[in-house]
């Protein structure tokens, strides 16, 4: 087991809930589904996710780490592609209870797939406390970024300022909502939509029926 130095009081770490770089869960049921939350932080700006602690932030443990173990490297090595080979692991007793630490580096690699079923793999980001499937333009985005460069320096107007803080607020914008906070045509709404995207200011997603942006 890879061990790294002790992360901040569980306690403290869990009363801040869920977020971009926080991951709550149980226990690991199965590769496939512990997969789209590696890749996800990964992918997005790396984090933890803490096993044995339910979404309500309880510490109840974990019975078995070793398997729970087993199940996280079968995860990352054979369930993502290209496989996660940092993971990092710390075992934390708290309260009497044992919980698992894992650490997921941000990613060299982007982007990365998770395998969902047999023959699909799908990419993920981290939008707030969720797992949201990608888009291609976002993986290709991803695929030119270097960790820690998210945001790369250009001028914004207020139009693009008022967008970015209307997502500071708000969990996403459709293209429809964006033409309507910044009265835009829609031609010009997309424009500058993709503008943002492709200088890592937001993201696209297109796995629903209407697609939307997110920070």
């Amino acid at each position: 087991m890879n061990f790294v130095q002790p992360v901040m009081d569980l306690h403290e770490l869990i009363a801040r809930g869920e977020g971009e770089e926080l991951e709550f869960k149980q226990k690991t049921t199965h590769p496939h589904r512990i997969s789209r939350t590696l890749v996800s932080l990964a992918n997005t700006r790396g984090g933890l996710v803490l096993v044995g602690v339910d979404d309500a932030g309880r510490i109840l443990g974990v019975r078995d780490a070793e398997e729970e173990l087993f199940v996280l490297r079968e995860a990352a090595r054979h369930y993502v592609e290209p496989p996660l080979t940092n993971l990092q692991f710390e075992e934390r007793e708290v309260d009497g209870r044992t919980v698992l630490v894992v650490t997921v580096p941000e990613s060299r690699c982007k982007p990365h797939r998770a395998q969902v079923a047999p023959d699909d793999w799908r990419g993920f980001v981290r939008v707030r406390d969720a797992s949201v499937q990608t888009s291609g333009l976002t993986e290709k985005v991803l695929e030119r970024q270097e960790p820690a460069s998210r945001f790369e320096q250009i001028p914004l107007n207020k139009h693009e300022l008022a967008l970015l803080d209307y997502l500071k607020t708000h969990p996403r914008i459709t293209l429809a909502q964006f033409m309507k906070l910044v009265n835009f045509g829609k031609r010009r709404a997309f424009q500058t939509l993709i503008k943002l995207v492709l200088h890592n200011y937001i993201r696209h997603h297109d796995k629903e029926k209407e697609p939307y942006y997110t920070l």
